[in-house]
């Protein structure tokens, strides 16, 4: 099925579709929601000050909205490049249960009603910053950098690193160093975290046009761009506790993260014709990310509560 806006549309997305509940959601990206959800709410909880729980709650639907919508205009303009990549093409609107404008319709619908949300409940500069947030992912990175660009995940990764800076602005009304770190840390992690699947998954993005970092420059450069991001964002990892703005377990949970970080950073570089190191850092950087937010999230609620 093609993407309209580049002049590839055919009379199968006039069509209104006949999609389930599902599929709808399936647009939303869940799975990049939740995490959206999960830092958006550590953001929100170590923010100075007090916040109504419904006000928190209307805020954290709004950002986890926001990033729904990201994912469905996502879809709707990347449909013909995820028709062509396996770990994509059934998707709702490439496998044609969705139709292209349906899924247009339903990003642009929920992008400006989480914005409107957001405002109303929180403050201009959490809703302008979801605002923007939104822009950047859709226009900066699926509509240009994605095409563009084998930086596209470097510059792109701010976009997702975003969240809980507008989480922490709609408890604040501003953005301090606290919140800026927070987004450090998500944008360092998200080169090495996509570059580890792009190495395994490259075949797919050549066949489709991607100009990901292994298609482009190849496999031995992405190792080493892996390695130094790496390096870059182990320490990064620590700054919450080095900061002041975390306790020492945090800053033991960090330490212990990054060190495994690099060793399959290392590991990933040491060893170009095997794939395993490759999958098992996405897997872990994962777990490495759950894990520094988590640890912040909950020794904040627990200081919180023994204060």
């Amino acid at each position: 099925m093609g993407v309209p806006i580049k002049g590839q549309a055919d009379d199968a997305d006039s069509l209104i579709s006949i999609a389930s509940v599902g599929d709808y959601l399936a647009l939303l990206k869940p799975r990049v929601m939740s995490l959206v959800v999960f830092t958006a709410l550590t953001g929100m909880v170590v923010a100075p000050g007090h916040i109504h729980p419904i006000v928190a709650l209307a805020a954290l639907i709004a950002i986890a909205v926001g990033a729904g919508a990201s994912g469905a205009l996502n879809m709707w303009y990347d449909a013909d490049i995820d028709a062509v990549m396996s770990r994509t093409r059934n998707r709702p609107v490439p496998a044609g249960r969705v139709a292209a404008g349906e899924a247009l319709a339903f990003g642009v619908f929920l992008s400006c009603a989480s914005v409107m949300i957001l405002g109303i409940f929180t403050n201009l500069l959490a809703a302008a910053l979801l605002a923007f947030t939104i822009f950047f992912y859709v226009v900066v990175y699926t509509m240009w950098l994605k095409r563009w660009t084998a930086q596209n995940i470097v510059i792109g990764g701010a976009a997702g690193a975003l969240p809980p800076v507008v989480a922490y602005a709609a408890v604040t009304g501003t953005v301090t160093l606290e919140s800026l770190v927070l987004f450090a840390i998500i944008f360092m992690w998200t080169p090495p975290h996509f570059w580890a699947l792009a190495l395994f998954k490259s075949g797919d993005y050549e066949k489709a046009g991607v100009p990901m970092l292994p298609v482009v420059a190849g496999a031995g450069e992405t190792r080493k761009q892996i390695l130094l991001y790496t390096v870059a964002l182990a320490p990064i990892g620590m700054l919450p506790w080095f900061l002041g703005f975390a306790p020492l377990a945090y800053g033991i949970v960090s330490a212990a993260g990054g060190l495994g970080m690099l060793w399959l950073a290392v590991d990933i570089w040491r060893r170009p014709d095997d794939m395993a190191p490759a999958r098992r850092m996405f897997g872990y950087s994962i777990l490495y990310l759950f894990a520094l937010f988590a640890c912040l999230l909950g020794e904040t609620l627990v200081m919180r509560a023994i204060a």
